[in-house]
């Protein structure tokens, strides 16, 4: 079609075409619009914060917030759904100082481009009525003076009912949910002062009292996380921080737990959540992570809140000083519970390396002589070591040795219970072999082969209770079906309640409340996707936590086992999650490291 305009032509774009693209910026999914209509209630001094969320045949259908903040005038009010019109910004000046948690001025003006968006509100003081204004893809089609009470109701219907594109995208409804109840726990976090209540088609979901931040964790997480809180306030020369940390029998397998705010504006930042992590030093083992909430006060010009348009990032001029200060406030709080560093860290003094053989092997140990001993593993820790080899062994086919690249190996010895040392027979490499990847990739095989038939699981005699977040009880329930092919039998008891009736058999016997939780808490701190790629990543999930851990001592017999398992294996060379099961140091590069010609 002719189009009278050259190739490459530069023109202006019409303004309901600007308009969608920036509320692509800034409206990604239903999420995006609560977050910014609750912001918008916060930063109007609101003290009480209703969400509702309604939804119908699997889909979101409206979002109404509703506050008792200051309200609109009906002149700021006509002026609230145009595009950089704001309240909270008047120079350039201005954005050094932001104190807000929106000021861009493009918030309702992008949800309006996308929906079907009523703006209700009254001017607190003002008169008895105030102003109500529809808008639908960008245009006022209604504007009517109505009874109100003071502050703001902003309805949302219709999401993406004019960029198709988008709304194709979006999750499943319990994906859609799980991305909003974890933006609303962060906001309440960061928040415990404001009452909130949230509802999914009139039920209540997840609420806040408006209080202390101990109010606060307690209503989201329930007495097992609650009880398990310490306070922590500190003043540093850049920072003053305060909210709650766990002591150190409560962690998680990953940080998504931490939870951060700077200067009331909840923010994700791995750097932070690791400096958080430093201040317990060894009280926590390498790969877990504290709960905590805390809010960090700095001075806002040393922060630049304008890096993302959904403000999701912040960064920080001086990110060292903070992290370091970070951490002493976390130290601190850890020493005023009145335990010793000293106490808490055993082992810390002999945190050297030692080498020594598998258990029953005649090869040396070499460490200091004063205290250098083999120790042999307790009979509870040999015999459920025991168990998890005889039940992988089951699993494989003893013709698989003869097509492996694996060669056959003799066990020299173990390095701090968790590599094992070998070589090839009639060879002079030295190999290690990490003992948890490697079991960790025979469980994993063994579970994938596992999901074509029955799956394998044994009931529990006692159930196990989970009490999950908001959040986290937004997603289980769209992991059911694949969790029951895994092996696992779930049942809902209502208000974030579970209770774990059976599991798959290779997480074994022995496996206790914290150890389920720790199972679910993994799955749960990803993405929700209800396909094959969610399925491998609980399989994943499960022969990680079923293998044998780094640290546990081995016998010469367990380390023959071992290797004997992960030669028959499909792929011996890396674990599930990538990582090497194996190191290979050539002799030629030895003697290099000798000097040796």
């Amino acid at each position: 079609m002719e189009t009278g305009r050259e190739p490459g032509e530069i023109q202006l774009l019409d303004q309901q075409t600007v308009a969608r693209i920036a509320a692509g910026e800034v409206v990604e999914r239903p999420a995006s619009v609560v977050k910014e209509l609750v912001e918008n209630a916060l930063d109007a001094g609101a003290t009480r914060v209703e969400v509702e969320i309604t939804s119908r045949k699997g889909t979101i259908t409206g979002i109404r917030v509703t506050d008792n903040g200051s309200g609109m005038t009906q002149k700021d009010a006509d002026l609230a759904c145009v595009r950089h019109a704001t309240s909270k910004i008047r120079t350039l000046f201005d954005l050094s100082r932001v104190q807000s948690l929106g000021f861009r001025g493009e918030a309702l003006a992008s949800i309006a481009a996308v929906s079907r968006l009523t703006l209700t509100t009254r001017k607190a003081g003002s008169s008895l009525f105030g102003i109500r204004i529809v808008n639908e893809g960008g245009e006022v089609i209604e504007r009517v003076e109505c009874g109100s009470p003071e502050g703001t109701t902003v309805e949302v219907e219709e999401i993406f009912f004019n960029t198709p594109a988008r709304r194709k995208f979006l999750r499943s409804l319990p994906a859609e949910m799980a991305y909003i109840t974890g933006i609303l726990e962060r906001i309440i976090l960061s928040r415990p002062d404001v009452a909130f209540r949230v509802l999914h088609n009139r039920k209540v979901l997840m609420s806040g009292p408006g209080g202390s931040v101990q109010d606060a964790a307690l209503h989201l997480f329930g007495t097992g996380v609650g009880s398990a809180l310490i306070p922590l306030d500190f003043e540093g020369s850049l920072i003053r921080v305060h909210g709650v940390i766990s002591q150190p029998s409560l962690s998680r397998q990953n940080p998504y737990q931490v939870f951060l705010s700077i200067n009331g504006r909840p923010v994700q930042s791995r750097a932070l959540s690791l400096a958080v992590k430093e201040g317990y030093g060894t009280l926590l083992p390498g790969d877990r992570f504290p709960v905590a909430i805390l809010d960090i006060r700095i001075d806002p010009q040393l922060v630049d809140v304008n890096v993302h348009p959904t403000k999701r990032e912040v960064r920080l001029s001086r990110e060292g000083e903070v992290k370091r200060e970070i951490s002493l406030a976390v130290e601190n709080a850890l020493r005023d519970m009145d335990l010793t560093f000293d106490a808490l860290e055993p082992g810390r003094a002999s945190t050297q390396a030692t080498i020594s053989p598998a258990v029953g092997s005649p090869a040396y140990h070499i460490g200091e002589p004063a205290t250098a001993t083999v120790a042999e593993p307790g009979r509870a820790i040999r015999a459920d070591t025991d168990r998890r080899l005889r039940q992988t062994e089951l699993g494989l086919s003893a013709g698989k040795a003869g097509e492996t690249p694996v060669p056959d190996l003799e066990v020299l010895g173990t390095l701090d219970n968790t590599y094992i040392l070998a070589c090839p027979r009639g060879g002079e490499d030295l190999i290690l072999i990490d003992q948890h990847a490697a079991h960790e990739r025979i469980l994993y095989e063994q579970v994938l082969k596992a999901g074509e038939r029955e799956p394998e699981c044994q009931e529990l005699i006692v159930p196990v209770p989970l009490h999950l977040s908001p959040r986290e009880a937004a997603i289980l329930p769209a992991l059911f079906p694949i969790l029951e092919e895994i092996g696992f039998s779930i049942e809902d008891f209502g208000r974030g309640t579970y209770a774990v009736r059976a599991i798959p058999v290779v997480l074994g016997k022995q496996v206790g409340q914290e150890g389920v939780r720790e199972v679910i808490a993994a799955l749960l701190s990803g993405d929700v996707r209800q396909d094959s790629s969610e399925k491998d990543r609980i399989l994943k999930v499960i022969a990680c936590r079923g293998a044998i851990k780094g640290g546990t001592p081995l016998t010469q017999e367990q380390c023959r086992s071992l290797i004997w398992q992960l030669r028959r294996t499909e792929h011996p060379f890396s674990c599930p999650h990538g990582r090497p099961t194996m190191v290979t140091f050539k002799k030629r590069d030895l003697d290099g490291l000798f000097y040796r010609t």
